[in-house]
């Protein structure tokens, strides 16, 4: 089982680097939206309103949401999506190889680049923060394992539940801004509503939101946030292995 997921994984990485779409909305334009940020003057100072964190401080964690969200609800659901119009996993259904392999092929790409994207922002904030590494180091492992499982079993259903990659571009549109907006890219959650605040914890990106907010201050992320990312991981990736086949 080892080498044909091996095999396959090494075939759809060379197709997906062919697209280089995906690697500069998901990777290049969020490295250098922080670089930009965190050089700009007064963004590393501590803000009252936003608990004593800088706005530089909790944009890197919504840089990394935004990051991830484009890589899983845009990319992935619309990679999938032109396989099935293309006629690719017709095709696929005449071979051995099971749907959860491809699914699990192409989640496996799409967290690399989204690792890899973290990885850079934790550097550049690492060289640019007075503290160094920005907080606790098992909550952001912890929220990024969760977040991403949580974002990648999203846009997982999506592309099981999509009958064409237009179909599946136009869902992933869909909840791309309300999920950003509650993750506080317009507005902040420290500076929300309380009751606006409170709704957000209980979407996905609103609790990485929360999680990486609680990382970057140095505490390990609220056992509420662990749970809503764990639980919404569990139900899509559950749904999406269920519902996802070759026609």
């Amino acid at each position: 089982m080892t080498a044909p997921l091996t095999t396959l994984f090494k075939t759809e990485t060379r197709l997906f680097l062919r697209e280089p779409a995906t690697l500069i909305w998901g990777f290049l334009l969020p490295v250098i939206a922080f670089v930009i940020l965190a050089v700009v003057p007064g963004t590393s100072r501590p803000n009252h309103d936003l608990g004593g964190l800088s706005y530089a401080q909790v944009y890197l964690g919504i840089i990394a949401l935004i990051s991830l969200a484009m890589v899983s609800s845009m990319s992935l659901p619309q990679s999938l999506g032109i396989y099935r119009e293309r006629g690719i996993l017709r095709r696929l259904s005449v071979t051995p190889m099971r749907p959860w392999r491809l699914l699990a092929t192409q989640i496996g790409i799409h967290l690399a680049i989204t690792l890899a994207t973290v990885v850079v922002l934790l550097l550049v904030a690492t060289l640019t923060f007075d503290g160094g590494f920005p907080g606790s180091v098992p909550g952001w492992i912890v929220s990024l394992v969760l977040s991403s499982a949580a974002m990648l079993g999203l846009a997982s259903l999506i592309s099981a539940l999509a009958p064409s990659a237009k179909i599946a571009n136009a869902i992933a549109t869909g909840l791309f801004f309300p999920l950003m907006f509650f993750a506080g890219l317009w507005l902040p959650q420290q500076v929300m509503p309380h009751w606006l605040a409170t709704l957000s914890h209980y979407t996905p990106l609103g609790a990485a939101s929360q999680a990486l907010s609680s990382s970057i201050d140095g505490h390990f992320p609220p056992t509420l946030s662990l749970v809503v990312l764990a639980a919404y991981a569990v139900v899509f990736i559950g749904a999406a292995v269920r519902r996802f086949r070759w026609s």
